[in-house]
């Protein structure tokens, strides 16, 4: 069993957006996110599972309004499903571990970085910086972010 799980204890803690966004596979709006703009160093964790998903190393601003990412830190943490809601065909991504909805991937982000631009509901994150990783876990991940 991974370390990684979602439990009811966790998701008694998701405030209602981050259960809706999550649990539900809801959006937050649109530039409303805590995390857009945060240009501090450090990793994104799904905040049900706590499993790592993406470094500050790979964000970058794609002016979407949402955080967006060029890869995740592990593509064995997400899984990618084909989504047709809002008739339209998305690609949606989850994390493995918490199977929480995380957002969207989209064939449209730097070509030299890979060409995809992760697009993540800050709500489906916490950040860990850079100076809490060691103490929160997450030592063997600070090679990532710097």
């Amino acid at each position: 069993m991974s370390k990684w799980t979602k439990s009811d204890e966790a998701l008694a803690k998701l405030t209602p957006e981050q259960y809706r966004v999550t649990q539900e596979n809801g959006t937050e709006r649109p530039w409303t996110g805590e995390y857009t703009e945060n240009k501090a160093k450090g990793i994104y964790v799904d905040v049900v599972s706590g499993e790592p998903l993406f470094a500050s190393s790979t964000k970058y601003e794609s002016g979407c309004g949402w955080p967006s990412f060029t890869r995740p830190l592990f593509d064995d943490h997400v899984v990618e499903l084909t989504d047709t809601s809002h008739g339209m065909t998305r690609v949606e991504v989850r994390s493995k571990h918490g199977d929480s909805h995380l957002g969207h991937v989209f064939p449209d982000g730097p070509r030299d970085q890979g060409g995809l631009r992760y697009c993540i509901n800050s709500a489906s994150l916490r950040f860990v910086p850079l100076e809490e990783m060691e103490a929160e876990g997450y030592g063997d991940l600070i090679g990532k972010v710097e």
